[in-house]
Protein backbone atom coordinates (compact mmCIF):
# COMPACT_ATOMS: atom_id res chain seq x y z
CA UNK A 1 0.00 0.00 0.00
CA UNK A 2 1.21 3.44 -0.95
CA UNK A 3 1.90 6.06 1.39
CA UNK A 4 -0.81 8.05 -0.56
CA UNK A 5 -3.42 5.02 -0.18
CA UNK A 6 -2.54 4.91 3.88
CA UNK A 7 -2.81 8.83 4.30
CA UNK A 8 -6.32 8.44 2.34
CA UNK A 9 -5.69 10.45 -0.68
CA UNK A 10 -6.03 9.25 -3.86
CA UNK A 11 -3.20 9.30 -6.43
CA UNK A 12 -3.35 11.85 -8.97
CA UNK A 13 -0.77 12.42 -12.40
CA UNK A 14 1.81 14.66 -11.95
CA UNK A 15 0.93 18.14 -14.09
CA UNK A 16 -2.83 17.82 -13.87
CA UNK A 17 -3.30 20.96 -12.44
CA UNK A 18 -2.04 22.21 -15.08
CA UNK A 19 -4.50 21.45 -17.62
CA UNK A 20 -6.86 24.66 -17.99
CA UNK A 21 -10.72 24.42 -17.84
CA UNK A 22 -12.71 24.32 -21.08
CA UNK A 23 -14.68 27.62 -22.25
CA UNK A 24 -18.14 27.44 -20.86
CA UNK A 25 -20.22 27.60 -24.14
CA UNK A 26 -22.07 30.71 -24.74
CA UNK A 27 -25.07 31.11 -22.95
CA UNK A 28 -27.89 31.45 -25.88
CA UNK A 29 -30.28 34.39 -24.29
CA UNK A 30 -34.35 33.39 -24.44
CA UNK A 31 -35.13 35.76 -27.71
CA UNK A 32 -32.35 34.25 -29.11
CA UNK A 33 -34.88 31.78 -31.68
CA UNK A 34 -36.94 34.73 -32.30
CA UNK A 35 -34.36 36.29 -34.24
CA UNK A 36 -34.00 32.71 -35.90
CA UNK A 37 -38.02 32.56 -36.49
CA UNK A 38 -37.39 36.29 -37.97
CA UNK A 39 -34.50 35.24 -40.04
CA UNK A 40 -36.46 32.70 -41.53
CA UNK A 41 -39.35 34.75 -42.44
CA UNK A 42 -37.35 37.25 -43.95
CA UNK A 43 -35.57 34.51 -46.03
CA UNK A 44 -38.92 32.91 -47.04
CA UNK A 45 -40.29 36.46 -48.08
CA UNK A 46 -37.38 37.36 -50.63
CA UNK A 47 -37.43 33.95 -52.53
CA UNK A 48 -40.95 34.38 -52.58
CA UNK A 49 -40.16 37.64 -54.15
CA UNK A 50 -37.57 36.16 -56.63
CA UNK A 51 -40.33 33.73 -58.02
CA UNK A 52 -43.31 36.50 -58.28
CA UNK A 53 -40.93 39.27 -59.30
CA UNK A 54 -42.63 39.52 -62.78
CA UNK A 55 -45.81 39.55 -61.29
CA UNK A 56 -45.67 42.23 -59.04
CA UNK A 57 -43.26 44.68 -60.53
CA UNK A 58 -45.54 46.15 -62.81
CA UNK A 59 -48.67 46.52 -60.50
CA UNK A 60 -47.16 46.41 -57.14
CA UNK A 61 -43.43 47.12 -56.88
CA UNK A 62 -43.87 48.22 -53.39
CA UNK A 63 -44.41 45.05 -52.29
CA UNK A 64 -41.88 43.59 -54.22
CA UNK A 65 -39.68 45.40 -52.21
CA UNK A 66 -40.87 44.69 -48.89
CA UNK A 67 -40.35 41.34 -49.99
CA UNK A 68 -37.06 41.96 -51.20
CA UNK A 69 -34.54 44.77 -51.49
CA UNK A 70 -31.87 43.12 -53.35
CA UNK A 71 -30.48 45.65 -56.06
CA UNK A 72 -31.76 44.40 -59.19
CA UNK A 73 -35.43 44.72 -57.48
CA UNK A 74 -34.93 48.22 -56.33
CA UNK A 75 -33.19 48.96 -59.83
CA UNK A 76 -36.28 47.38 -61.61
CA UNK A 77 -38.87 49.67 -59.42
CA UNK A 78 -37.40 52.83 -60.15
CA UNK A 79 -39.17 53.47 -63.98
CA UNK A 80 -42.50 52.34 -62.25
CA UNK A 81 -45.32 54.06 -60.88
CA UNK A 82 -43.75 54.02 -57.35
CA UNK A 83 -42.94 57.26 -55.87
CA UNK A 84 -39.59 58.21 -55.54
CA UNK A 85 -39.95 58.95 -51.34
CA UNK A 86 -42.19 55.78 -51.04
CA UNK A 87 -39.12 53.73 -53.07
CA UNK A 88 -36.66 54.87 -50.65
CA UNK A 89 -39.13 54.52 -47.42
CA UNK A 90 -39.37 51.03 -48.38
CA UNK A 91 -36.42 50.07 -49.48
CA UNK A 92 -34.36 52.22 -46.41
CA UNK A 93 -36.55 50.05 -44.26
CA UNK A 94 -36.50 46.65 -45.90
CA UNK A 95 -32.95 46.92 -45.55
CA UNK A 96 -32.69 47.96 -41.92
CA UNK A 97 -34.77 45.17 -41.00
CA UNK A 98 -32.67 42.25 -42.35
CA UNK A 99 -29.36 44.25 -41.07
CA UNK A 100 -31.36 44.81 -37.39
CA UNK A 101 -32.67 41.20 -37.56
CA UNK A 102 -29.31 39.67 -38.66
CA UNK A 103 -27.09 41.34 -36.42
CA UNK A 104 -29.18 40.55 -32.86
CA UNK A 105 -29.52 37.03 -34.53
CA UNK A 106 -25.00 36.44 -34.32
CA UNK A 107 -25.20 38.94 -31.04
CA UNK A 108 -27.47 36.22 -29.49
CA UNK A 109 -25.35 33.02 -31.24
CA UNK A 110 -22.24 34.07 -31.44
CA UNK A 111 -19.54 32.06 -33.37
CA UNK A 112 -22.48 29.54 -33.55
CA UNK A 113 -24.32 31.65 -36.03
CA UNK A 114 -21.68 32.30 -37.86
CA UNK A 115 -20.71 28.81 -38.60
CA UNK A 116 -24.09 28.31 -39.45
CA UNK A 117 -23.86 31.36 -42.51
CA UNK A 118 -19.92 29.80 -43.38
CA UNK A 119 -21.37 26.42 -44.00
CA UNK A 120 -24.76 27.55 -45.52
CA UNK A 121 -22.43 29.98 -47.96
CA UNK A 122 -20.02 27.12 -48.49
CA UNK A 123 -16.98 29.26 -47.69
CA UNK A 124 -13.49 27.30 -47.29
CA UNK A 125 -11.96 28.30 -43.70
CA UNK A 126 -9.13 30.16 -45.00
CA UNK A 127 -11.79 32.67 -47.08
CA UNK A 128 -13.45 33.16 -43.53
CA UNK A 129 -10.85 34.05 -41.61
CA UNK A 130 -9.55 36.35 -44.61
CA UNK A 131 -13.22 38.26 -44.25
CA UNK A 132 -13.33 38.41 -40.44
CA UNK A 133 -9.66 39.60 -40.12
CA UNK A 134 -11.20 42.57 -43.26
CA UNK A 135 -13.93 42.95 -40.78
CA UNK A 136 -12.20 43.74 -37.92
CA UNK A 137 -9.50 45.94 -39.02
CA UNK A 138 -11.87 48.29 -41.30
CA UNK A 139 -15.08 47.92 -39.75
CA UNK A 140 -16.28 51.73 -40.73
CA UNK A 141 -15.47 50.75 -44.22
CA UNK A 142 -16.86 47.07 -44.48
CA UNK A 143 -20.72 48.05 -43.04
CA UNK A 144 -21.21 50.64 -45.44
CA UNK A 145 -20.15 49.37 -48.35
CA UNK A 146 -21.78 45.83 -47.84
CA UNK A 147 -24.67 46.71 -45.84
CA UNK A 148 -26.60 44.95 -47.81
CA UNK A 149 -24.99 41.63 -46.48
CA UNK A 150 -26.26 39.39 -44.45
CA UNK A 151 -23.26 37.66 -42.60
CA UNK A 152 -21.50 41.13 -42.23
CA UNK A 153 -24.29 42.24 -39.66
CA UNK A 154 -24.34 38.47 -38.33
CA UNK A 155 -20.52 39.12 -37.86
CA UNK A 156 -21.20 42.46 -36.25
CA UNK A 157 -23.47 40.68 -33.99
CA UNK A 158 -21.05 38.76 -33.09
CA UNK A 159 -18.16 40.86 -32.55
CA UNK A 160 -20.96 42.49 -30.37
CA UNK A 161 -20.15 45.96 -32.16
CA UNK A 162 -22.46 48.57 -30.74
CA UNK A 163 -25.71 50.11 -31.92
CA UNK A 164 -24.20 53.74 -31.73
CA UNK A 165 -21.04 52.97 -34.13
CA UNK A 166 -23.40 50.44 -35.97
CA UNK A 167 -26.15 53.13 -36.79
CA UNK A 168 -24.40 55.70 -38.51
CA UNK A 169 -22.55 53.81 -40.93
CA UNK A 170 -25.79 51.58 -41.74
CA UNK A 171 -27.56 55.31 -42.70
CA UNK A 172 -24.60 55.88 -44.76
CA UNK A 173 -24.26 52.84 -46.25
CA UNK A 174 -27.82 52.46 -47.18
CA UNK A 175 -28.69 56.34 -48.27
CA UNK A 176 -25.52 56.25 -50.54
CA UNK A 177 -26.59 52.28 -51.79
CA UNK A 178 -29.64 53.65 -52.59
CA UNK A 179 -29.11 57.39 -54.10
CA UNK A 180 -26.23 55.34 -56.39
CA UNK A 181 -29.41 52.83 -58.05
CA UNK A 182 -31.39 55.61 -58.20
CA UNK A 183 -29.49 57.75 -60.27
CA UNK A 184 -27.90 54.85 -62.34
CA UNK A 185 -31.37 53.29 -63.31
CA UNK A 186 -32.68 56.95 -63.96
CA UNK A 187 -29.75 57.12 -66.50
CA UNK A 188 -31.24 54.39 -68.01
CA UNK A 189 -34.88 54.49 -67.52
CA UNK A 190 -36.14 53.17 -71.09
CA UNK A 191 -33.55 50.12 -71.34
CA UNK A 192 -35.23 49.45 -67.41
CA UNK A 193 -39.12 49.97 -69.43
CA UNK A 194 -38.20 47.55 -71.79
CA UNK A 195 -36.76 45.26 -69.53
CA UNK A 196 -40.27 45.61 -67.51
CA UNK A 197 -42.58 44.84 -70.69
CA UNK A 198 -40.90 42.05 -71.61
CA UNK A 199 -40.98 40.06 -68.32
CA UNK A 200 -44.84 41.36 -68.28
CA UNK A 201 -45.01 40.07 -71.47
CA UNK A 202 -43.65 36.34 -70.39
CA UNK A 203 -44.57 36.52 -66.95
CA UNK A 204 -45.62 32.88 -66.44
CA UNK A 205 -41.90 31.59 -67.70
CA UNK A 206 -40.88 33.94 -65.47
CA UNK A 207 -42.61 32.92 -62.48
CA UNK A 208 -41.56 28.75 -63.48
CA UNK A 209 -37.70 30.03 -63.91
CA UNK A 210 -37.92 32.31 -60.41
CA UNK A 211 -38.89 28.83 -58.92
CA UNK A 212 -36.60 26.60 -60.28
CA UNK A 213 -33.48 29.33 -59.87
CA UNK A 214 -34.65 29.13 -56.13
CA UNK A 215 -34.89 25.64 -55.92
CA UNK A 216 -31.64 24.87 -57.41
CA UNK A 217 -29.65 27.79 -55.10
CA UNK A 218 -30.99 26.15 -51.82
CA UNK A 219 -29.86 22.45 -52.30
CA UNK A 220 -26.44 23.93 -53.53
CA UNK A 221 -26.55 25.97 -50.48
CA UNK A 222 -27.76 22.99 -48.44
CA UNK A 223 -25.03 20.64 -50.06
CA UNK A 224 -22.22 22.82 -49.65
CA UNK A 225 -23.43 23.53 -45.86
CA UNK A 226 -23.34 19.34 -45.12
Amino acid sequence: MTEAGIEGTPDEPEGSGDVPDAPAPQAIPWHGRLWIAAFVTLLVAANVGNIIMAKLLPDHPGALLALSARNRHLVLTVPTDLHWTAWAAIGAARLALSAVVCHLLGRAYGDRALRWFWRYLGMPPEQVAKFEDGFARAEWVVVPFFVGSNIVWVLSGASRTTWMRLAPLAAVGIAARLALIRWLSSEFESQLRSVIDFTTKYQLWFILGGIVVVVLTQVRNFRSGR
